[in-house]
């Protein structure tokens, strides 16, 4: 893998080149509300499944939907996240797109996108810096 600055030699031109904080309060301003499309992984379907002591077969059947790719997580008819209780109720093993929340090319694109990100988001600008390397890192598994 080649290193992050050797892909972004210019990174002085992005708003977060000198990194950002983050950290998640747990709060699930981005698990519920409108409708949405959590990707899960075999792999992440299998962790699921052993966090919640059951078979990866049934962990798929109960808690996602076919998608036209793979799967998705379900959601409840409020459009909260099948795994949101109060808290997310798989935290430790949640999907790659949901860890790598707030850092979504959407939410980077500017300044403007990562305010009103943070609008919604009490973690935004708290907590844990994370260096532009590592952004890019999970901008990168975002869009995969």
């Amino acid at each position: 893998m080649k290193p992050v600055n050797s892909l972004y030699p210019d990174n002085d031109r992005y708003f977060f080149s000198g990194g950002l904080r983050f950290s998640c309060v747990q709060c699930g301003a981005c698990c519920k509300g409108a409708p949405g499309i959590v990707r899960v992984t075999q792999k992440e379907i299998e962790a699921i499944a052993e966090y919640l002591r059951c078979s990866a077969e049934e962990a798929a059947e109960t808690f996602c939907r076919k998608t036209g790719s793979g799967h998705a997580l379900k959601e409840h008819a409020d459009g909260r996240c099948i795994f949101f209780e109060n808290t997310c109720t798989v935290y430790p093993v949640r999907p790659g797109q949901c860890r790598t929340f707030p850092f979504w090319v959407k939410n980077l694109r500017n300044e403007q996108a990562w305010k009103k990100a943070s609008d919604g988001c009490p973690g935004i600008g708290t907590g844990a810096f994370f260096t532009f390397e590592e952004i890019i890192r999970m901008m990168d598994f975002s869009v995969s």
